[in-house]
Formats: C-alpha cells, sequence, structure tokens
C-alpha cells in the first residue's frame, strides 16, 4: 500500500441492489468505518451478460469509486467476482489500490457446514457458467463435490417485491426440488446470489431440515474484518467517521424505494455516471 495515499472511504459496488445484503453486515459488524455504496442500476442484470462486458462494467465502477477516494473496494457481486475479479486484481490496479469479492470468504469455510462432501450452489446462470465456485472450492478442499443450480427467477421475485407469493413458492421450490436431484447426499446449500437471503423464509420451507443453507453477508463481513485485522496498511489507508453514502447509476428515487428492501432501512441515494 502507498503510504502517501490518503485514507479514503470503502467502496462496495454492485450491479443493482443485492450487494446492499451485503454492505448490511459489513455496515454491522464495522460501523467504524466510512463506506460508498455503488449500484450500476442503469446497466442491471450482470448475469446474463458476456464475460467481457461484465469485466468492463464492473472496471469502470471501480475505477470510478477510486476516484472518489476509496483505496479498497468490495465486489458484493457474485457475477462480478465470478467474471471480474481476477483479471481486475492481476492486469489492472493502481499502486495503493485493493479489490476483494464475496466468492472466496465463502468458499474458503464451505467446509465447516458439510459432513457429506457434497455441496449445492445456488445462483445466477453468469455465476453457474464461470465455474467459480467449483474451481475456488476444490482450490481449498478437493474432496467437495460441488452441485450446481441457476435460478434466473429469483433476482426479479426480489426485486419486485414478489418475495411471500404464490409465484416466488412455485420456483423456489421448483429450483430447490431440482438442484437436490443432483445428489441426495447434499447437505449444504450455498445461497450464491446476494439477492437470494431475502427469500430464506421461503428457501427454507422447501429444504430438508438436514441441509444447512449458508448466506454470504455474515461470512463477507467477517472476512473483511480479518482482512482488515491482517493487513494494517490497507486498515490504516480506510477512513474511519462512520458515514455512508449511497450512489446509482440509474434514477436515484426508484433506487431509494427498492434499496430499503435490501438494507433494511431507509437510504439516501444520488446519481452518478461511470
Amino acid at each position: 500500500m502507498d503510504k502517501t495515499s490518503p485514507s479514503g472511504p470503502i467502496g462496495i459496488f454492485d450491479s443493482g441492489y443485492g450487494g446492499l445484503s451485503v454492505f448490511k453486515e459489513i455496515q454491522q459488524l464495522l460501523p467504524q468505518y466510512d463506506y460508498i455504496y455503488l449500484g450500476d442500476n442503469a446497466r442491471v442484470p450482470y448475469g446474463t451478460r458476456s464475460f467481457d462486458t461484465v469485466y468492463n462494467y464492473t472496471k469502470q465502477c471501480v475505477f470510478k469509486l477510486f476516484e472518489m477516494g476509496c483505496n479498497l473496494v468490495i465486489l458484493a457481486c457474485n457475477t462480478a467476482s465470478a467474471k471480474a475479479l481476477r483479471t481486475l486484481q492481476h492486469n489492472d490496479l493502481p499502486a495503493g489500490k485493493k479489490v476483494l469479492g464475496v466468492i472466496r470468504p465463502t468458499t474458503e469455510i464451505v467446509h465447516n457446514y458439510t459432513k457429506t462432501n457434497k455441496i449445492g450452489i445456488l445462483a445466477t446462470t453468469g455465476t453457474v457458467k464461470s465455474e467459480s465456485y467449483k474451481i475456488e472450492v476444490h482450490k481449498f478442499n478437493p474432496e467437495i463435490e460441488v452441485f450446481q443450480h441457476d435460478c434466473p427467477f429469483w433476482v426479479p421475485l426480489v426485486e419486485n417485491n414478489e418475495i411471500n407469493t404464490e409465484g416466488a413458492h412455485y420456483f423456489v421450490q421448483k429450483d430447490i426440488r431440482e438442484l437436490l436431484q443432483q445428489s441426495d447426499q447434499i447437505d449444504t446449500i450455498v445461497l450464491a446470489c446476494t439477492h437470494y437471503p431475502l427469500l430464506l423464509p421461503v428457501i427454507e420451507k422447501y429444504v430438508p431440515k438436514a441441509v444447512t443453507v449458508i448466506s454470504q453477508g455474515p461470512i463477507v463481513a467477517g472476512s473483511l474484518q480479518d482482512y482488515l485485522h491482517r493487513h494494517a496498511e490497507v486498515e490504516a489507508s480506510c477512513s474511519k467517521n462512520g458515514q455512508l453514502a449511497f450512489y446509482t447509476t440509474d434514477d436515484p428515487r426508484d433506487f431509494e424505494t427498492k434499496a430499503q428492501i435490501f438494507f433494511g432501512k431507509p437510504v439516501d441515494a444520488s446519481h452518478i455516471s461511470v
């Protein structure tokens, strides 16, 4: 870390709203830091886009957060973490800047939950196609078998506040059944999209009692706390006034209405161009 960099907020990036469910957990655990949340709502969804498109969009937003003074940016988006993080880390980062994702913290600790070494991943189509969870899980635990299933209807159900409808129950039950049909030994399911925890009350109705369901927010928050503890120079580059700012590439009033569903309290958002 370049010691001359002034301290700045921690950036939280997502293609839309889902990252707010992760940000909520981070801010509750680490309230002393300043944060800027950037949602690229004008170009959502990322889940169905090509690797190149997701990489380019993510890079633009991350560099906008760097311009705004962030030295550390969290990709609170599974699709961006799957399709853009590695290239950004290897090729693009200016001196003194760090970018972290949401996939590695989850895959590092998933072995703590499974006894059968058979886990399921529920995710967007883009995340499933990237194979990122399989790759990262096998990096840490080659003995674990990973079964994946994409759930294309879950994000629009959440964003349209259709969580308690017949449609939500239909698609959640259908997708969980299709995942579990791949192996009767799956004992752990990772919700590998930041929207999915909002469906947890419905998900739990259709997941067998013996299966553990993991949400990423608390895991990512704990991992960030540990990362800052282990990297004193990065921690020193993060400003600490307890301030929050929210930006969207789309209509801020619309963002505020939906953001409350994910963040759990009202937010005041501004428009930004990237």
